[in-house]
């Protein structure tokens, strides 16, 4: 059995009102878990990759209720602390057409938001692990869990773990005094692989694409060739970056791709048309996980790419933040069947 891949971060409940009401409109809500990081703990144990998902919950019902959901879906959970005063919470609000989608937070002073140093064995943690995965989200939430997610990244890298970080922007979190940037860069050069979507390199360390404009619909994968370059200049520590590139013609009709840049050499996948979109939520959290199963999985980097590209255009087609499919599902899109022809 192959070792562990351990991810941290925190998990919310999600509260989406149904049927595409608008949060002004809605009565009720459909109920979920949702996170970053948990999102790529659940594709990987559904590709059969053992997986570890560290968090700290409340000790309480609605921790218990997400706790039960994670172990549904084949995650581990044993490393999971317990305490604080309660779980975050997001609200969705699907667009449709020409409305975007519009997530509302009320995530304070949730469990993960008070952590401390210490609270976490990280040892213990990656003890039968090879790999740990975070991202710019849990840094970006308070102070502390800033502090946690380098203890935890100094850890991992002193133990020989691989160590692959998504830079995740999130401009309604970086509140608590420092910039994304200043605490970033600390984090990401400790890492070995980062993944980012078209924006991110841009809004977290000024690195940006020449001539790009993603608003109009139109992402040139060639041209972010320079922002993976720009990247491993400034951490040389880095020896693998991956971009999503989304072209977004309405928030039911996105484009979708990537590039990979692995040790100089520079990949670009393919490029699906997603014409009715069911939700994109967790889609770049969908290619983190299909990459990492795919750079531990294939010789070939762009297979792993092609992978990964697949994987998460699959996910805009399953409701909630988990990617939903497995690894035959994947590969029967990658080798071209997007007939979606019923499987008798």
């Amino acid at each position: 059995m192959s070792k562990k891949v351990v991810t941290f971060g925190e998990i919310m409940m999600r509260l989406t009102p149904p049927g595409m009401l608008r949060l002004t409109q809605t009565t009720s809500f459909d109920v979920t878990f949702g996170g970053g990081e948990a999102n790529v703990a659940a594709s990987l144990a559904h590709y059969g990759v053992p997986v570890d998902f560290v968090t700290r919950l409340p000790a309480n019902d609605l921790g218990d209720a997400c706790l039960q959901f994670l172990r549904g879906h084949g995650i581990g959970t044993d490393k999971i602390v317990r305490g604080g005063e309660r779980l975050g919470i997001y609200f969705l609000e699907m667009g449709a057409a020409q409305r975007g989608s519009k997530v509302v937070y009320d995530r304070a002073y949730s469990s993960i938001a008070t952590i401390e140093p210490g609270m976490i064995d990280w040892r213990a943690v990656f003890a039968d692990a090879d790999w740990f995965h975070w991202t710019g989200i849990t840094p970006a939430i308070a102070a502390g869990t800033a502090a946690v997610c380098l203890e935890a990244v100094q850890t991992a890298r002193e133990m020989g773990l691989t160590v692959s970080c998504d830079l995740n922007y999130r401009k309604k979190l970086w509140r608590w005094g420092k910039k994304a940037g200043e605490v970033m860069a600390e984090l990401v050069s400790l890492c070995d692989v980062a993944v980012g979507n078209e924006e991110d390199a841009a809004q977290v360390f000024g690195i940006h694409a020449p001539d790009t404009d993603v608003i109009a619909g139109k992402v040139e994968a060639d041209k972010y060739r320079s922002v993976c370059e720009q990247l491993n200049e400034r951490f040389p520590s880095l020896k693998t970056i991956a971009i999503t590139l989304r072209g977004s013609l309405s928030a039911s009709h996105n484009t979708w791709s990537g590039v990979l840049w692995d040790n100089g050499r520079f990949y670009i996948g393919t490029t699906y048309d997603i014409t009715h979109i069911v939700d994109r939520v967790g889609g770049g959290d969908a290619f983190v996980g299909g990459l990492i199963y795919g750079l531990r999985t294939y010789d070939d980097r762009q297979r792993a790419l092609e992978f990964a590209i697949a994987a998460s255009c699959l996910k805009h087609s399953i409701y909630g933040d988990f990617n939903l499919v497995t690894v035959d599902e994947v590969e029967k899109l990658m080798a071209g069947d997007a007939s979606g022809r019923v499987s008798r």
